[in-house]
C-alpha cells in the first residue's frame, strides 16, 4: 500500500432514477432520492434528495426540482454531476477530511444503455475526483448483493425493477447470456396511478401523493391474502376545481397497474424463451430472483410465478441489493474483474 493509497476512497454508487445510494467502508452512507432543486434565476442548486423532494409539487416560479436521470440514464448532465458531487460531500468520513481525496468507485448502470450514455457517467464521476471508475450492468450487481455465486457455470434470472426500467437477465459464468430492459417501472406505475384517479375519480393528485398510494396500497392482483386498508387521498377536484377526498381500495390500483405489469411479465417471459436450454434447465431449479423498489409490490412475486410456472423469490431489503452488490465488488476487485466494464 503506497502513500497514495492513503489518499483514495472507495465508494460504490447506485445511481438510479428514483434513489441514489452510496456505500462507504461497507455502509451504506446516502440514501436519498435523486432529485435537485434549481434556482432558475443563478442556475444555482440550492437543495438535493430528501430536502428537495420535500419540495417537489409545491414550488414557485423561481425554483424548479429536476430528477436528473430519466430511464436510469442521464438526462441533466449538469444536475447530476452537481447532485453526485453534493451527496459525496455527505459521506460522514469523507466531511472530516481536510482535502478531498480521490475515489475509486463502481458504479451500477441500466443493461440496456449506449456507449454514449455509458461516456456521460464516467465523465460525470471523474468531474467529482474519480480517478478509477468502473462500471457494472444493474442485474449483475442485484445477482452479487442477493448472494448468487455469478461465476458458477449454472443459470440464474434476475428481475430488478427500478424506478426507470426494469431490467431481466440471464446470468451465467460472470457474464449476462440474454437480457432485456423495459422501460416500465416505479416511475410508469405512479404515472399509471395519477392518470387512474384522474379518469376513475375526477381527481387529479400529484407524484408524490401517487407514489404514497403505490407505498401504501399498491398491489399487482386483486387477490392478496392480506389486503390493505383502503386509503383517503386527497387533491384537487377536476369538476369544481375545489380540494376533495376519495377513497380508494387496493383493487382499483391492482387495476390501474394491470396493464404495465403485463408488459413487464411479457419482457421476463421474452427472456426465458431467448434462454439456452442449458439454462433454461438451471432456472427452472433455480427460480426468479427479483430485485429493486417494484419488486416490492404486493403479490407480484405470486403473479408472475403463476405466469411463469416458476418460484420466484424476492431479495431481502430488495432497495438495497444492487448497491449491496456494487460494494461487494468494490471490495474483491480482482474476482470480479471480468464482470465489470472499464
Amino acid at each position: 500500500m503506497g502513500f497514495f493509497d492513503f489518499l483514495t476512497e472507495d465508494i460504490a454508487i447506485d445511481l438510479g432514477t428514483a434513489n441514489t445510494l452510496i456505500i462507504h467502508n461497507d455502509k451504506v452512507v446516502v440514501d436519498s432520492p435523486s432529485i435537485v432543486a434549481r434556482d432558475r434565476l443563478t442556475g444555482k442548486i440550492i437543495a438535493v434528495g430528501k430536502e428537495a423532494a420535500m419540495m417537489q409539487g409545491k414550488t414557485h416560479e423561481n425554483i424548479k426540482t429536476v430528477r436528473p436521470l430519466k430511464d436510469g440514464v442521464i438526462a441533466d448532465f449538469d444536475a447530476s454531476e452537481q447532485m453526485i458531487s453534493m451527496f459525496i460531500k455527505e459521506i460522514p468520513a469523507l466531511k472530516k477530511r481536510l482535502f478531498t481525496p480521490s475515489l475509486r468507485m463502481v458504479i451500477c448502470i441500466p443493461s440496456g444503455i449506449t456507449e454514449v450514455e455509458m461516456r456521460a457517467v464516467k465523465d460525470s464521476a471523474e468531474r467529482v475526483n474519480g480517478k478509477e471508475v468502473y462500471l457494472i450492468h444493474e442485474p449483475m450487481a442485484a445477482a452479487i448483493g442477493i448472494g448468487v455465486d455469478i461465476m458458477q457455470p449454472k443459470g440464474n434470472m434476475i428481475v430488478d425493477i427500478g424506478g426507470g426500467t426494469t431490467e431481466i437477465a440471464v446470468i451465467a459464468l460472470g457474464g449476462i447470456v440474454c437480457d432485456k430492459s423495459v422501460k416500465i417501472a416505479g416511475d410508469v406505475f405512479t404515472n399509471d396511478i395519477i392518470y387512474f384517479m384522474r379518469t376513475q375519480h375526477n381527481l387529479f393528485i400529484g407524484e408524490r401523493t401517487a407514489e404514497k398510494i403505490k407505498i401504501q396500497i399498491g398491489s399487482a392482483t386483486e387477490d392478496l391474502e392480506t389486503a390493505p386498508e383502503d386509503m383517503s387521498v386527497q387533491g384537487r377536484d377536476l369538476l369544481t376545481g375545489k380540494p376533495k377526498q376519495v377513497e380508494i381500495s387496493f383493487r382499483e390500483i391492482a387495476k390501474a397497474l394491470d396493464k404495465s405489469i403485463l408488459r413487464i411479465e411479457d419482457a421476463v417471459m421474452e427472456t426465458l424463451s431467448q434462454t439456452p436450454p442449458e439454462l433454461a434447465a438451471d432456472i427452472y431449479n433455480t427460480g426468479i430472483y427479483l430485485a429493486g423498489g417494484g419488486s416490492m409490490l404486493r403479490g407480484l412475486d405470486k403473479r408472475l410465478s403463476q405466469k411463469t410456472d416458476l418460484p420466484v423469490y424476492i431479495a431481502e431489503d430488495p432497495l438495497r441489493a444492487i448497491v449491496r452488490g456494487t460494494g461487494i465488488t468494490l471490495k474483491d476487485l480482482e474476482r470480479y474483474k471480468a464482470v465489470l466494464l472499464k
